[in-house]
């Protein structure tokens, strides 16, 4: 699928549509633990990684990666789930929004959380915490697999989130888990429509055969 369509096709989708869809595929893509700032937010875009690691002998940088990023993709940084030091300030951010970065996904903890309120950038994370993370941490690797909530993520995968949370389809996946969600998100709203006009939950379900759709295929 070309990049246009497959944006297209994850803007009229939600993250409970792609779960399901992954659970039927036989992917685990659910990024557990991992929250935006703003229940409103969504993000949808491909994953540019960075990892993070305690800083040793030599304290490292933090990095100035935010500049080499294109406009639609996605940061995500994995700091092993650490909550004592944060990864994400207000000067990413401001950076990244500048730039048209499509959002921030990390595995640990932001800060200056009222400049993404106030420009409406994306910030998925596990919370948010004033400290620091110069001198205490460093950039590990650009570029890697990382892991995200007990979910491997590689540069190039697709990231989708809303106020449920992160999914993450694999680049080389990302068709068969979008023509799943499609499907899903589509019976389950004419489910919506038949209990509207009247019918039982239990016969719309049956006949749109709800209990089906999450099942394994693969």
């Amino acid at each position: 699928m070309r990049v246009d369509d497959i944006q297209q096709t994850l803007s009229a989708l939600g993250t409970t549509d792609v779960s399901d869809a992954l659970d039927r595929v036989g992917i685990a893509g659910q990024c557990l633990g991992i929250a935006p700032l703003d229940r409103r937010f969504r993000l949808i875009g491909q994953a540019w990684t960075v990892r993070y690691a305690p800083v040793g002998v030599d304290a490292g940088t933090v990095g100035d990666y935010i500049d080499d990023l294109a406009a639609g993709q996605v940061v995500v940084i994995d700091n092993s789930a650490r909550t004592d030091v944060t990864v994400w300030g207000d000067l990413l951010t401001s950076t990244a929004f500048r730039n048209g970065v499509a959002g921030t996904v990390i595995d640990g903890v932001c800060r200056d959380v009222d400049r993404s309120l106030e420009l409406g950038y994306p910030i998925y994370a596990r919370g948010n915490f004033m400290r620091t993370g110069k001198g205490r941490v460093r950039v590990d690797a650009i570029g890697e697999p990382v892991t995200i909530g007990g979910i491997r993520v590689s540069p190039g995968d697709w990231l989708l989130g809303d106020g449920d949370g992160v999914v993450v389809i694999p680049a080389g996946r990302t068709e068969a888990v979008l023509e799943a969600a499609v499907e899903i998100s589509e019976a389950e709203a004419h489910i919506r429509r038949a209990v509207e006009d009247g019918a039982t939950l239990r016969d719309a379900r049956a006949e749109f055969g709800y209990h089906r759709l999450q099942s394994p295929r693969w």
